[in-house]
């Protein structure tokens, strides 16, 4: 039996053990008196709760001289409250055993918390500080911005990053989507406590908010347990809708030249909203075509057959107001111009060629056969939950996955991969040893 077929087999077997629990996953919605929209999934085996948030205040909010205001916000708003310093906030969550993380992207910022069920009113009333009581203490913010400096230039170090960085700002150049979250080295000095204090105000509100818990607690309980809590948190302005790309890129050519053995490279164009109707045959043609690790297309004949790359592969990011595609790879120097040359061979032959019943059907069970796995956390599940009413799925969507992909056809992968994948329009990105490259 090939590769293929055990990993496919085995993957169904761990879907046959999970869909129980999946079964017992649909949430309970509420919107509370704030704006808050409230998302419920009881889970009564372990005694811990897991909690995610999602809200209206990611980078696409930010001016372009302020890049990188989100998420220095999101960064220090455990650094400081009205009633806890820095390190009381630590100590506390020490206390209690629970887990706090923050962060921001492009559209939205993120509270991650997990605890234990008997510390829950304990863990919201600090997660209601600093969502309402977030000070930003000026040595805090000296700290952290030379903290985000410093990750700043080790992307700039890491090719892969540089390539990716590159291909963003020329798809979706002059646009909040173009620029790097934690904005740049020039930008992130510029911030000041102010422009902190003005954004936290303005975007981080209950009514621009998504809440999920999932775990040991009812939803009522947990409710009334938020109202009481948050009681203080109060609406502010809406965001209206999603952002849309100012401009698509041209296709071109954007050279880096580095010093490295290896050229990262990066092909890639405009793709889809998570709304589109295709979004499902897009999936399954992508994994057929190169995201289906050493099972795909472009593995199996860039590296596999030719040896002209250790990394190949490519995806749709898809969100709610745009998307892109990315075919992305990492070659030696002196191969880097064989290698995309494969790269578009590929792309034009899924859009000419049909594909074999054999490899849709791989794709399909792999891509149903893996959806379990990604709910078989507490925290995966509220994640999931959150992400499901960001993007308006329905609250049945786990219920309805397995039918969505399973109804792509052959006709529907070839269709989809004429309309969406454009050889002809490509933005592509070379960072390496362009002479090596030039040589060869």
């Amino acid at each position: 039996m090939k590769p293929m077929r055990w990993r496919a087999l085995a993957v169904l077997f761990v879907s046959v053990l999970a869909f129980p629990a999946m079964a017992n996953m649909v949430p309970q919605r509420r919107v509370l008196e704030n704006g808050l929209v409230l998302l419920t999934s009881q889970q009564r085996a372990l005694p811990m709760v897991s909690i995610e948030l999602l809200i209206d205040a990611g980078s696409r909010f930010e001016p372009a001289q302020q890049a990188g205001l989100a998420n220095l916000t999101a960064k220090l708003l455990t650094y400081g409250t009205r009633r806890r310093s820095a390190i009381e906030i630590s100590e506390t969550l020490d206390f209690i055993g629970a887990s706090l993380t923050t962060g921001s992207g492009k559209d939205v910022a993120s509270v991650s918390m997990t605890l234990l069920k008997k510390d829950l009113a304990a863990g919201l009333e600090l997660l209601a500080e600093i969502l309402t009581q977030s000070t930003f203490p000026q040595a805090e913010i000296e700290r952290q911005k030379q903290a985000v400096i410093a990750s700043i230039r080790a992307r700039e170090e890491d090719p892969g990053a540089v390539a990716e960085t590159k291909f963003t700002a020329a798809l979706f150049p002059g646009s909040p989507y173009g620029r790097p979250v934690e904005g740049t080295e020039a930008s992130v000095k510029r911030l000041e406590r102010k422009n902190l204090q003005d954004f936290f105000a303005q975007h981080y509100r209950p009514n621009r908010t998504i809440i999920s818990v999932v775990g040991d607690v009812a939803e009522d309980e947990i409710a009334q347990a938020l109202n009481k809590a948050m009681k203080g948190w109060n609406k502010g302005a809406l965001s209206g809708k999603p952002l849309v790309p100012a401009a698509i890129g041209a296709p071109q050519t954007v050279r880096v030249n580095k010093d490295l053995t290896q050229s990262n490279i990066v092909l890639g164009h405009e793709g889809v909203m998570r709304s589109n109707a295709d979004y499902y045959a897009i999936q399954v043609m992508n994994y057929i075509l190169g995201g289906g690790g050493f099972s795909s297309r472009a593995m199996d004949s860039i590296r596999n057959e030719r040896g002209l790359a250790y990394s190949v592969y490519c995806y749709f990011r898809a969100e709610k107001s745009h998307g892109s595609f990315q075919f992305v790879m990492q070659t030696k120097n002196e191969t880097a111009l064989e290698a995309m040359r494969i790269a578009k061979e590929e792309i034009r032959r899924i859009r000419e060629e049909p594909v074999s019943e054999q490899e849709l059907s791989d794709a399909k069970n792999y891509l149903i056969g893996s959806f379990p796995l990604r709910l078989d956390t507490n925290r995966k599940v509220a994640s999931f939950l959150s992400q499901v009413e960001y993007y308006q799925l329905g609250l049945d969507y786990p219920e309805r996955y397995a039918d969505l992909i399973g109804k792509v056809t052959r006709e529907d992968v070839q269709r989809v991969a004429k309309q969406y994948l454009h050889p002809e329009k490509l933005i592509t990105v070379v960072v390496g040893n362009l002479k090596q490259a030039r040589e060869k």
